[in-house]
């Protein structure tokens, strides 16, 4: 598939959010949703990436399961990429249908579901 604009993905990103039922929506606190083109080097070296690995998303934080005593921190981020994910879909429909897992499958591991658990699920 061809690249988009990048405006044009980050409204896809938005609308997966917004398609998300509001029991979800509203755990989302503290947590950041981006979009970027790629992982940083810094991403990729910390969750031990070959330059062969594809990375879709990112979720960066404390997941709600392992939270104790959690105050005065910085928001959690959760990053979309939109280059390795134009690159695995066929066409634009498809590039939606994934952006949507991949925003599903980001915001369960602030959850604290597993990626043993999402692919049990069908993510």
């Amino acid at each position: 598939m061809r690249a988009i604009p990048q405006e044009i993905f980050e409204a896809l990103v938005a609308e997966a959010i917004e398609g998300l039922p509001s029991e979800f929506l509203d755990r989302l606190d503290n947590v950041g949703i981006v979009a970027a083109d790629w992982p940083t080097e810094e991403q990729r070296r910390y969750h031990h990436l070959s330059p062969r690995d594809t990375l879709l998303g990112l979720y960066e934080g404390v997941a709600l399961t392992d939270r104790e005593s959690y105050g005065m921190v910085l928001p959690d981020k959760i990053t979309i990429f939109q280059r390795p994910l134009e690159g695995i879909s066929e066409n634009e429909e498809d590039l939606i249908y994934q952006v949507q897992v991949t925003v599903v499958h980001e915001i369960a591991h602030h959850f604290g579901i597993n990626d043993e658990r999402l692919h049990e699920l069908g993510y």
